[in-house]
């Protein structure tokens, strides 16, 4: 991996599970808040998830799409690595852990028995950065994971459906972030026109435990809700997380605030594709702007 790349990352917080990879694990802001007292994210709201007990991980930093809302860095791009082993970064995960939240141990507002537990991680989500997909023993490495007792969490951009079927996380997530081929290709900005292996990684959800992520980006592809309810439909997901594009990281280069939707509209955008399929409005999360629906059984 660059060494520039490496320096800038490691700066963001960034924990690197060796030189030659650019797999990488960085608590969230909800683990961090967590750990302090306050309140958890809108995956425990949603799913009961501990904030405090989640590691955020990536085997990789490529990504094959340059997507407009993306808050990560296209700047630092891994151009080459050397793919880390799965079994390597299994077992790395709790030490990485614990150095990554090591200055929390002293702080006044984190108890002992919250900074114990969260150095006992039991959930993985595969989201930090890049596509996992473009790993290529993703498949094995969600297995050890799961043998290991981690509730898995993977998150994918659909792009490469042959990977995500032989993957088996606990619950499988797909970002559908356009109603059309023409908005797909202008909003995610695929290296390749992908759009056919979206609709086929869509199809694989309806078996297993999953949901659908899509990212409103106000005056960008909050149109044409029966679009994105009829694919949501044909899919058969658990459940859809609609969310609001938040103005923050890199990002900010490439939109203005004015493309963040406030939570009242992203309300309304997941009511009108709800209007439009079998899925109901489930709860809500308005700090995060997300609105989770429920497929009706």
């Amino acid at each position: 991996m660059r060494s520039e790349a490496c320096k800038a990352l490691k700066k963001q917080g960034y924990q690197f599970f060796n030189d030659r990879s650019s797999a990488a694990l960085k608590p969230c802001m909800w683990n961090k808040r967590t750990l302090r007292g306050g309140e958890m994210c809108y995956k425990h709201t949603f799913y009961g998830i501990e904030s405090h007990r989640c590691v955020q991980m990536t085997p990789t930093l490529r990504c094959n799409q340059r997507c407009l809302f993306c808050w990560r860095s296209m700047e630092h791009e891994v151009r080459e690595e050397e793919e880390i082993d799965p079994a390597e970064i299994v077992s790395r995960v709790p030490a990485l852990q614990k150095k990554a939240l090591s200055g929390f141990k002293v702080s006044q507002y984190v108890t002992q028995e919250r900074f114990a537990e969260a150095l006992d991680p039991n959930m993985v989500a595969i989201s930090l950065s890049g596509e996992p997909t473009c790993y290529s023993r993703l498949p094995e490495l969600i297995d050890l994971f799961n043998g290991e007792g981690y509730t898995t969490f993977l998150v994918s951009n659909g792009t490469r459906p042959w990977v995500l079927e032989r993957c088996r996380p606990y619950q499988l997530y797909v970002s559908l972030d356009a109603p059309d081929r023409e908005t797909y290709l202008r909003i995610c900005r695929p290296k390749g026109d992908y759009w056919e292996f979206l609709q086929e990684s869509l199809s694989l959800l309806g078996p297993r435990r999953s949901v659908i992520r899509v990212t409103v980006v106000q005056g960008e592809n909050d149109v044409c809700p029966e679009g994105y309810a009829r694919m949501i439909q044909e899919s058969g997901a658990d459940f859809v997380e609609v969310k609001g594009y938040m103005y923050l990281g890199y990002s900010r280069k490439r939109l203005s605030r004015e493309n963040m939707p406030e939570h009242e509209h992203v309300w309304a955008f997941a009511e009108a594709i709800a209007k439009h399929c079998d899925y109901r409005l489930l709860d809500e999360r308005p700090i995060s702007r997300v609105v989770c629906l429920e497929r009706i059984q």
